[in-house]
């Protein structure tokens, strides 16, 4: 019986939720592969905190340059949070020749190609399932059994939080903070919300999908991102009214010349797409590729058992990887000339809703001003029973190019019939689904 030592770097609730699941699945696990996980050191930034399951004393440590000392230690699990101490960890745990595993997207998204450089130079396997959709196996998926696939598109619902709130103000006509305070009183959302609702959770987790499909590292800059903090109680309306749910969309496509465009923003989803009835903190990942067509991976993105679930996963990898090394050290470069499309020139269907006063002449105003900049109006909505001097006005836009409507949505703000900053939001076609086939 061989067994094999771990060093976990973290011990908050999913460091909690490994060294639990391992005392409870050992066997199983042992049963399954052969071998036994032992974790024999800890690593703790504040020791004495107090936690719903204190980590064993005799193991604990407060600093992570342990886990790399400790020769019986093979496989560090690295769940710390942020990225300047766990980056250099990563690079301190290669150049030792531990093999790592880790939930940890902002490092990935940050420095995942200085990390994969190294980690192939020196031959030492990264494995990191649990960074994106918690329990759901899009990493593995994407990496082996669509390995043979070109990707025309990756559309997801990657953060549980957020998606959890917009579905609340569907349902239940909550306001965006009485929804966000329910999911932080549920245990769904943290007492610092902001990387969930501004987007940047699943945009971290976008840029770890994108690159690992396309074969290039992208730059945390070269991506659109926004949040839900603005949207309101009338945009859920009026999209349900037009037949559409409001979702934070995190949307992957290929274009021509290598190109690919990349955005996590809210977007309006027609009620008959499949990602429009994720509801709740479920998270779902909707997968185009040439050969396989669609497929829908759906489950927990985030909590401690479906992450721990995933990290064991990574474990029965890395121990395979100990026995027969790997060529790859978890991201394999395969495509050196691709690039991110310009976000100002990439086209897109849209939303857009403005508070005017209700006189004569300022349909015509705003037409004019979207007619000069060629952007078609596909439709329009103006609700009944409104005041009598102010007024909803909202256009659905027909495919127009991003710099180009927000150069003319600024325009319109500037007009003296309208009374408030206008609401902008892209629209999934519902005809995009289809023609992906």
């Amino acid at each position: 019986m061989e067994s094999i030592g771990i060093g976990l770097a973290g011990f908050g609730t999913v460091g909690a939720g490994v060294f639990q699941a391992l005392q409870q699945n050992g066997e199983l696990l042992y049963r399954r592969l052969g071998v036994r996980f032992e974790v024999r050191r800890i690593a703790l930034r504040h020791p004495t905190k107090n936690r719903p399951f204190p980590a064993p004393e005799g193991l604990v440590t407060t600093n992570w340059r342990d886990l790399i000392a400790d020769p019986s230690i093979r496989i560090i699990v690295e769940l710390m949070g942020g990225t300047k101490e766990p980056f250099a960890l990563f690079r301190s745990a290669i150049a030792a020749g531990k093999t790592l595993i880790t939930a940890n997207k902002a490092l990935l998204a940050e420095h995942g190609a200085e990390i994969f450089q190294l980690a192939e130079s020196a031959n030492v396997p990264v494995f990191y399932e649990a960074a994106v959709a918690g329990g759901i196996p899009i990493i593995k998926s994407i990496r082996e059994a669509f390995v043979g696939n070109h990707f025309e598109s990756i559309y997801g619902i990657l953060n549980g939080t957020s998606n959890y709130i917009l579905t609340r103000m569907t349902d239940s006509a909550m306001d965006f903070h009485q929804a966000l305070a329910e999911a932080q009183s549920l245990g769904f959302a943290e007492a610092d919300p902001s990387l969930d609702i501004n987007g940047w959770d699943a945009a971290h987790k976008a840029i770890i999908l994108a690159s690992l499909a396309y074969g290039f590292w992208l730059n945390t800059n070269s991506i659109q991102v926004e949040g839900i903090e603005n949207i309101s109680p009338l945009d859920i309306r009026f999209a349900l009214e037009l037949g559409y749910n409001i979702k934070l969309l995190a949307s992957i496509r290929s274009h021509p010349n290598q190109e690919i465009e990349v955005s996590v923003r809210p977007t309006l989803v027609p009620q008959s797409h499949v990602l429009a009835s994720v509801n709740g903190v479920f998270n779902a990942i909707l997968i185009n590729g040439d050969l396989v067509g669609e497929s829908l991976l759906y489950g927990r993105g985030a909590g401690q058992a479906p992450t721990t679930s995933s990290v064991l996963g990574d474990l029965a990898e890395a121990a395979l990887a100990l026995t027969f090394p790997r060529a790859s050290g978890g991201f394999k470069p395969h495509n050196l000339q691709g690039r991110v499309k310009d976000a100002s020139s990439s086209e897109s269907s849209f939303y857009l809703r403005l508070n005017v006063n209700d006189r004569p002449g300022v349909l015509a105003q705003i037409a004019n001003i979207l007619g000069n900049a060629e952007i078609k109006i596909s439709s329009m909505l103006q609700p009944e029973g409104a005041d009598a001097d102010h007024t909803s006005l909202v256009f659905m836009i027909h495919n127009a190019p991003t710099g180009t409507t927000m150069e003319a949505v600024s325009k319109i703000a500037t007009l003296s019939c309208v009374e408030a900053n206008p609401v902008l939001l892209h629209v999934q076609k519902k005809e995009e689904r289809e023609n992906s086939h």
